[in-house]
């Protein structure tokens, strides 16, 4: 009997991968190269010049990218009207990236700084709706110390 060796989880995905919608996702993949560093894996374009995804890398994780598609219920942030979600992007040198992404056209939302949970974070927005913390760990803190100054940073 020949045994199927066909992986469950494909190879550089992780259990949990965020897909993207966006318009114009070929530019948004080069945004994404170029302001945050990702590296595309492959992309599967349709007729119609549109892209029914890029597989994008940032460091370890995979982050699919796909253009809209309204006829079938495919929207962006940009027609939904935003978004909930915020990816979180660690990295070697925050600093650095923020910058790259700032000169890039990312809209700063939370400005970058020291947490009480370890983190050098800020938030930004890219060009296509999506939010995303910009962070590098900076130090250890114990749960306790979050548990206290979040409870204090949040009036409880």
């Amino acid at each position: 009997m020949i045994q199927n060796e066909t992986r469950a989880i494909p190879e550089g995905m992780h259990t949990v991968n965020p897909h993207l919608v966006v318009r114009r996702a070929a530019r948004a993949a080069e945004w994404y190269a170029e302001a945050l560093g990702a590296e595309e894996q492959s992309r599967v374009p349709v007729p119609g010049g549109k892209l029914m995804s890029v597989e994008l890398r940032f460091g370890d994780s995979t982050v699919m990218v796909a253009d809209e598609f309204p006829e079938m219920g495919i929207l962006s942030p940009e027609s939904v009207g935003g978004t909930s979600v915020v990816l979180n992007l660690y990295a070697e040198n925050v600093d650095v990236l923020w910058e790259r992404a700032v000169r890039a056209g990312a809209e700063v939302l939370s400005p970058l700084g020291d947490t009480f949970w370890g983190d050098r974070h800020g938030q930004i927005a890219d060009p296509f709706g999506h939010k995303w913390g910009l962070a590098q760990h900076v130090r250890d803190v114990p749960p306790e110390e979050i548990a206290r100054a979040a409870a204090e940073a949040f009036g409880s």
